[in-house]
């Protein structure tokens, strides 16, 4: 299982606007193949900024699956001009 990890920075005032959009993009997102489970979180000391974590099978059902499909076209609509700056996405492994 692979984590996708990503800090977002939401333009200010935008923060109600972006929760409401980011409930119909997770419905995108948990329809992908490989797709696990997300979750967002709000931070309580940076006003705007968030945590959103989501698990997949394999790195490649992120990258390649998600990202290369008309369904991440449709999420970037509802949810990349929200963004101030751009986002970078890193993946994790578990150590055991």
């Amino acid at each position: 299982m692979i984590l996708e990890a990503v800090i977002l920075n939401v333009r200010k005032g935008r923060e109600q606007e972006y929760e409401e959009a980011f409930k119909k993009a997770s419905t995108i997102i948990s329809s992908m193949k490989g797709y696990i489970s997300h979750e967002l979180q709000r931070c309580l000391e940076v006003e705007g900024r968030y945590l959103l974590l989501v698990n997949w099978a394999t790195l490649e059902d992120h990258t390649e699956g998600f990202r290369q499909s008309k369904e991440y076209q449709e999420w970037k609509q509802l949810l990349h001009d929200f963004y101030d700056p751009f986002p970078s996405v890193e993946h994790f492994e578990r150590v055991d």
